[in-house]
């Protein structure tokens, strides 16, 4: 509902006695200045006449609110008007009489002038009985003290005597007697001024003018707010009847007007138009189907943030853990670069003392071999030219001799005791160190790992110990994997451990054959561990840990083993082969997966191999030629020395063959078939008589042939380079075949089969006739 418009009063200006004058013009002329005495008429006015006249008027529709307002409004524009007329502070009013009874009649026409003169009067003589004007005297005297104060710039004090204000008034009066009628309006400004009569009525009659404009304007204003109210309702029902009528219309029923025509209605159209609706409607189910999809994987998505964020630690415990984990790093390079300076040296001087034995067993090797063949040279000659006469030999080689042989016999009662009696001389690796050399590498070996174990003795086990090591990088990886794996710690874990590794290397001999194996060492299991442990997919295969070991093996392992092989190594012993092969095998087989990571080093490893074995072929290997004569006596030393150096070579052989796998077969065909069978062994072979000791050493080097070679059923020939030995064992056949050792001829045909030189095998026996053999050949 419509709030009714609020009443609003023109706010009147309190106006001075100066305006009060302009404003009586509108009233009546203005009166002179000086007032002139009431007439008898005016000072005894007939009682009750001018309110007789006011009661018998109708009161004009007026409430007694706005009356009563309008009588306070009068009284105070009478106060107001009687303040700028000069009248004096003590002069006083009694208007009580007529608040309570006459101020409302103040609305009476101006033209009953004889009611207005006796009211007029009487009014005066009240004002004139109860108002105190003071004489000139006071008034001087008040101004001459209030200039006073003006002067001192103090108050103006309000105890005056009456002497001195009659006096100061009196000469006043006397000096501008003109000028009193203003002084009298400027003396005391807040008293009010006296009015006339008529001035009084003509202020009351535009009081209750404007009072009744205002009433008027305020029922104007509410006629105005009925009649808007009145529209407003005509409107609202208006609408209502217009819903009402169209909801009738709407429900009301059309017939059906049977005089249109539609178009035919044909099947195919609606067919037609039915399937480009399922059309539609399945587009739209598609796309809302990718909606709810794309819906869902935003909701997948968001439960992961959320999983993330819940689980993630807050920034303080994240902070705390990257800063204590870079000091540690930093704490741990620092340890590791002051540290590797003597890791380096202990190695150094570890592997000096290894490669200093190995060079004095090369050397004294070398030496004998040298001296014992000059003396079985001089010996041969000197049976040669006379056999009374002795040979005369020096010290030194008369020494060399004594020691090598006493050797041999030390090795023989030692075989003796172990029973080994199919031991051939030649074979053992005559790497016994006299007692003083022992003592002194033991000595100095004992050194070194002392200074070893010296390298983290004053250092804490979270800086020297794998394991603690990798601790601590497993703890970032659980806790912050994603910076983990943005910071490649995966490649700098080998870097990190390699120094450490190599401390625990350094008492570590791959050549022995009771040394460690590289999988039951600590740092090794603990590296597995650790890879085991990753949280990265496990389905890449070019994971950063997952190459921690080959990078280990790589960097740090291959290095070591190529050290060995190119300066330690002897290939002539067995053991050593064994246990090399064993380490090596290990190495380039079960972790070939990582192919280009440890490409480099398997080639610089398998280069060092092929290159320290053709070492060894020239420079270890060699058999004498003697004499048949010399060589058909079994206890002639030429002759033991002519075996003990096949049976040599044929161990070197041996030892060549065994990189079967780990070396390409070209390679070995090279190192095995034409530089040691076809120019060695093959030379002392058919140096030799024919016999069962031939049979045996060809059994002997068909045995250490690798098998694969020959595991093609298919295959009627056998390798090229073993051309020159079948076409031996072919001649030795025929030999034996004449000879009483004829049973051996079944033992060639047997190695010819088994190398698959199966032409060649079957063309001897339909050569010679050997058609009993023909089932060994079948057999196979």
């Amino acid at each position: 509902m419509a709030h009714r418009p609020k009443r609003t009063f023109r706010t009147r200006r309190a106006d001075s006695s100066d305006s009060d004058g302009a404003e009586e013009p509108a009233a009546e002329p203005r009166e002179p200045a000086k007032l002139a005495a009431p007439s008898p008429e005016e000072e005894d006015p007939p009682p009750g006449g001018g309110r007789a006249e006011a009661a018998e008027r109708p009161l004009r529709g007026r409430s007694p609110r706005g009356r009563g307002r309008g009588r306070v409004w009068a009284s105070s524009r009478r106060l107001r008007a009687d303040r700028g007329s000069g009248v004096p502070e003590s002069r006083t009013v009694d208007l009580s009489t007529d608040e309570e009874y006459g101020t409302h009649h103040a609305s009476e026409s101006v033209d009953d002038q004889s009611s207005s003169s006796d009211s007029s009067s009487s009014l005066d003589e009240e004002f004139s009985s109860l108002v105190n004007i003071p004489d000139a005297a006071f008034i001087q005297a008040a101004r001459k003290k209030r200039e006073l104060a003006r002067a001192q710039q103090d108050y103006i004090s309000l105890d005056v005597k009456h002497t001195s204000t009659l006096s100061g008034m009196m000469n006043s009066s006397d000096e501008d007697p003109e000028s009193e009628p203003n002084q009298r309006e400027r003396r005391i400004p807040f008293a009010p001024k006296p009015q006339t009569f008529r001035q009084r009525m003509a202020e009351e009659t535009t009081i209750t003018n404007e009072e009744t404009s205002e009433e008027s304007q305020e029922d104007e204003n509410q006629d105005i707010w009925e009649q808007q109210q009145m529209k407003k309702a005509v409107k609202i029902t208006e609408g209502r009847d217009i819903d009402l009528s169209h909801s009738s219309e709407f429900q009301t029923v059309k017939k059906f007007d049977t005089s249109i025509s539609f178009p035919p209605v044909n099947l195919e159209i609606i067919k037609k138009q039915l399937n480009t609706r399922l059309t539609l409607l399945q587009d739209t189910h598609r796309s809302h189907l990718r909606e709810y999809e794309k819906y869902i994987e935003d909701v997948k998505s968001s439960e992961n943030a959320v999983q993330n964020l819940e689980n993630s630690s807050n920034q303080a415990l994240s902070f705390k853990f990257y800063k204590s984990m870079k000091i540690y790093v930093e704490n741990l390079i620092d340890c590791l670069n002051e540290k590797i300076i003597n890791i380096q040296e202990i190695e150094s001087s570890m592997h000096a003392l290894l490669l200093k034995q190995a060079m004095t067993f090369m050397k004294r090797r070398q030496d004998e071999l040298k001296h014992e063949s000059t003396y079985l040279q001089q010996l041969s000659r000197k049976a040669e030219t006379s056999a009374n006469e002795s040979l005369a030999i020096d010290e030194n080689t008369q020494r060399i001799l004594e020691e090598l042989e006493s050797r041999r016999a030390r090795r023989r009662q030692a075989r003796a005791l172990s029973e080994n009696c199919d031991h051939q001389e030649g074979t053992s690796s005559d790497d016994e160190l006299s007692s003083v050399d022992m003592i002194d590498f033991q000595k100095s070996q004992g050194d070194i790992l002392q200074d070893h174990k010296k390298i983290f003795e004053d250092v804490h086990d979270d800086f020297c110990n794998v394991r603690n090591v990798l601790l601590k990088f497993q703890q970032w990886r659980e806790k912050f994997p994603n910076s983990y794996y943005e910071a490649f710690i995966g490649f700098c874990i080998p870097k990190l451990l390699n120094p450490l590794i190599r401390v625990q290397l350094i008492d570590w001999n791959p050549l022995k054959f009771d040394s460690i194996g590289l999988k039951q060492m600590s740092w090794f299991i603990s590296i597995e561990e650790f890879m085991d442990n990753s949280v990265e997919d496990s389905q890449k295969e070019d994971s950063s840990d997952k190459k921690i070991l080959y990078t280990v093996i790589n960097k740090t392992i291959i290095p070591q083993l190529t050290d060995f092989v190119e300066f330690i190594w002897d290939p002539l012993s067995t053991s050593q082969t064994t246990s090399l092969i064993t380490h090596c095998r290990m190495i380039l087989e079960e972790h070939s997966t990582c192919e280009s990571e440890v490409s480099k080093g398997k080639q610089d490893l398998l280069k060092s191999i092929v290159s320290r074995m053709k070492k060894a072929i020239e420079d270890d290997v060699f058999i004498p030629l003697y004499p048949k004569s010399a060589v058909e006596n079994r206890a002639s030393p030429q002759s033991k020395f002519q075996e003990r150096q096949f049976w040599s070579a044929l161990k070197l052989f041996r030892n060549v063959l065994l990189w079967n796998g780990l070396l390409p077969d070209d390679t070995l065909r090279e190192l095995g078939l034409d530089k040691l069978l076809n120019r060695y062994l093959l030379i002392a072979l058919l140096n030799a008589m024919p016999g069962p000791e031939v049979v045996k050493k060809c059994n002997q080097i068909t045995a250490y042939l690798p098998e694969k070679w020959f595991t093609n059923s298919a295959m009627r020939t056998s390798i090229p380079q073993l051309e020159n030995f079948i076409q031996f064992l072919l001649q030795s056949a025929y030999t034996l075949s004449k000879s009483e050792f004829r049973d051996k001829v079944k033992e060639i045909i047997l190695i010819l089969v088994k190398i698959r030189a199966m032409n060649q095998a079957e063309s001897f026996i339909e050569e010679y006739h050997l058609d009993h053999l023909k089932s060994v050949i079948n057999e196979v």
